[in-house]
């Protein structure tokens, strides 16, 4: 009987339960399914406050990047941040943060952060593209009720109909010049334009997101065709861009030997510039300039340099000066007076004065493999400790100190060593602190024996013959960095087009405007309203703004009455205006 009478009553739903007095049951959800968790997940990802927290967690996640060597930059700071510590290292190398660009995790973050923004901008465009083929709304009822608005009251000159018609007019062409889309909407006895502006808004939301979005396609797709390789150059020497001829090298996947733009360079002079003694700022560099000829397939070549912020643009390459020194050239002479060894050897600047550690290695012509550890001084002074140091970084004094070591370079058993690390351990020092012999100490052009007869060693000056001064004794060396990836212009793009998008969302106003007009006992009644989506605070001098024009505009056209043609028109008066925020 009850189910009969619930049934019958209209205002009730057909599956509709009365309990009486009985407690209400617990709302109990439907299950979701495998689909529908499909469905809510995917929904939760798209939102986005999930696309904000993503940025955000990424953003975090690249902080080790910056706080830990990487290999694809640093190789030998990876190295010798696992010599530093041996007991971290495996650690740390396990939860990738040596390359934390190419980790999973960072990755994992990274196509989320993709994904989250795919599905929460497209389905935003799609209802963007369609609210701008939209009519603006229908004009309110009563405009009165909204917070900015106001209500003239005016004698016409004509009948109130025709004048209320002919002032919506004025009105639609005042309100399309100021950049709305208008729509008129008339009918039973009133007038009335709708108009609608500040879409650029949206537009510049969407914009900063879809660059944002363009910004992780292009450094995700151009870091595959993007390669950063170092290479030490000495005075006179000549780099190939092949794979082969970089110190080190950091390559995207797609990126093979024939990707590689055909030139060479060679490194013709290394200029520095020393505040003199006796100056403001004595010893200090005051500029670095490398001198390189450029040759190009064709055979043809030119000149050019690079400094410090001055890269050198070529075949899309940049060119990067990051660092020089001296390299000191020295030549090896078993004890049959065969050389063993002959050339420049770089010696990396430690201090300001350009005291600088270099090695050297022969694996050949020697009874065993011999290592040489040691130290250039541009300027020798001697402590009062005894100890040796730099007092300028010009050549005046040039002293070159090494301690031999013989033994097991540890090259053969195929693990990676650095040039510029020595590993003594499988090594017997022959020269130096804790061994019978003293260090070795040259200055260009000395010769001198190596210990145990197994030879000599000299320092060659390698000024021109004749020369007086010391200052093309010893060749310097530049280190260079060349850097390809042309996806640098798009991610530039799309940065500029992100901070317009961005602007656009932050200064553009989104508003609607009204204006209706009727007859109202023989005299013409015109309202005017504004709505913001959003905090405006300029929405109401806006809607004041186009009453005033307004006014004049149908003052211009003929349509108010004036004291000429009829005494007992009025000043239109503001009848109603609401509070102003």
């Amino acid at each position: 009987m009850a189910d009969d009478t619930q049934g019958a009553d209209p205002r009730r739903p057909a599956d509709y339960v009365d309990r009486g007095g009985s407690a209400p049951a617990e709302a109990v959800s439907p299950a979701l399914g495998f689909v529908g968790w499909l469905r809510w997940g995917w929904r939760q990802l798209t939102s986005m406050r999930t696309a904000l927290v993503l940025l955000l967690i990424l953003a975090i996640a690249a902080i080790p990047g910056s706080l830990f060597p990487q290999r694809m930059a640093d190789p030998n700071g990876v190295t010798q941040w696992k010599t530093d510590n041996p007991d971290l290292f495996p650690i740390l190398d396990a939860l990738q943060l040596f390359d934390v660009y190419l980790s999973v995790w960072f990755s994992a973050i990274y196509l989320l952060l993709f994904l989250s923004l795919i599905g929460c901008v497209l389905p935003r465009v799609k209802h963007h593209l369609k609210a701008l083929r939209t009519q603006p709304p229908r004009t309110p009822v009563r405009l009165q009720r909204l917070a900015d608005s106001a209500a003239v009251t005016h004698d016409v000159a004509a009948s109130p109909a025709q004048a209320a018609e002919r002032s919506v007019e004025l009105a639609q062409g005042q309100l399309r010049k100021l950049g709305y889309r208008v729509h008129r909407y008339d009918g039973r006895g009133q007038w009335s334009v709708s108009a609608e502006r500040g879409y650029a808004r949206e537009t510049g939301n969407l914009m900063f997101h879809l660059a944002l979005l363009g910004i992780l396609v292009t450094v995700a797709a151009g870091g595959g065709y993007a390669y950063t390789g170092q290479r030490v150059m000495t005075e006179g020497e000549t780099f190939v861009n092949t794979l082969l001829d970089y110190s080190s090298m950091n390559k995207g996947r797609f990126v093979g030997e024939g990707s590689l733009a055909p030139y060479a360079m060679t490194l013709d002079k290394f200029d520095v510039t020393y505040e003199p003694f006796g100056e403001a700022g004595s010893g200090q560099a005051g500029n670095f300039e490398a001198h390189v000829t450029l040759k190009e397939p064709d055979g043809s070549s030119r000149q050019e340099s690079v400094r410090v912020n001055h890269p050198l643009s070529v075949d899309g390459d940049r060119v990067y000066l990051l660092g020089n020194g001296y390299a000191p050239t020295i030549t090896v002479r078993n004890a049959a007076d065969d050389v063993v060894f002959t050339g420049p050897v770089p010696f990396l600047p430690q201090d300001a004065n350009m005291t600088s550690l270099g090695v050297l290695k022969i694996t050949d012509g020697m009874p065993e493999q011999l290592g040489m550890v040691g130290f250039f001084y541009p300027t020798q002074v001697q402590r009062q400790d005894g100890a040796y140091a730099s007092l300028y970084g010009d050549l005046i004094n040039p002293v070159l100190t090494l301690d031999v070591y013989e033994g097991d370079l540890g090259i053969d058993d195929g693990t990676p060593r650095s040039v510029y690390v020595l590993d003594t351990t499988e090594m017997t020092k022959l020269t130096g602190r804790d061994t019978d012999g003293e260090s070795i100490e040259l200055a260009p052009g000395e010769t001198t024996e190596l210990p145990h007869g197994l030879g000599t060693i000299t320092f060659d000056d390698t000024s021109p013959e004749g020369a007086t001064d010391l200052s093309q004794s010893v060749k310097r060396f530049a280190s260079l960095q060349i850097h390809h990836d042309a996806s640098a212009v798009w991610v530039l793009v799309f940065s500029v087009l992100a901070v317009a998008g961005l602007l656009l969302a932050l200064f553009v106003p989104r508003r609607r405007m009204w204006v209706k007009a009727q007859e109202e006992d023989g005299r013409m009644r015109v309202e005017y309203a504004g709505l913001a989506r959003g905090d405006d605070p300029t929405l109401a001098g806006a809607v004041q703004s186009l009453l005033d024009a307004h006014t004049r505009e149908m003052a211009a056209a003929g349509i108010l009455a004036t004291q000429a043609d009829d005494d007992s028109a009025t000043t239109p008066t503001l009848s109603s205006q609401a509070s102003r925020k």
